[in-house]
């Protein structure tokens, strides 16, 4: 009866911790616009130093944290040149596989002659 019941269990359990986390990270703006990604990334910088070092106390652990690093570029800028790029490349499919294609050709018609 236990063999059967242990499989469901552990089933559920991941099942409970994956929603779980889905759940806060839609709550807390991770999945929504970038701008909103950007403000949970300012948010996390300010509570999870604290966090860490209460932690640390807590389990009697005495380490020096390194510096949180200093991130100098914007999140919204980088999506969008990415979204850029990626339009661009798509745009561009086209004439370069037509442009391969004839490389191509013209490739086997010089190793026939």
């Amino acid at each position: 009866m236990a063999a059967r019941i242990l499989p469901v269990v552990k089933l559920a359990t991941k099942v409970t911790i994956a929603g779980g986390a889905l759940y806060v990270a839609y709550d807390s703006g991770l999945l929504g616009s970038s701008e909103q990604g950007s403000k949970a990334l300012e948010k996390a910088k300010v509570a999870v130093p604290p966090a860490i070092e209460e932690w640390m106390k807590y389990f009697g652990l005495e380490a020096q944290l390194p510096t949180m690093p200093k991130v100098e570029f914007s999140p919204v800028e980088s999506w969008n040149s990415g979204v850029r790029w990626t339009i661009s490349a798509l745009s561009e499919a086209p004439t370069k596989a037509t442009e391969y294609s004839n490389q191509g050709l013209q490739y086997l018609k010089d190793l026939t002659k």
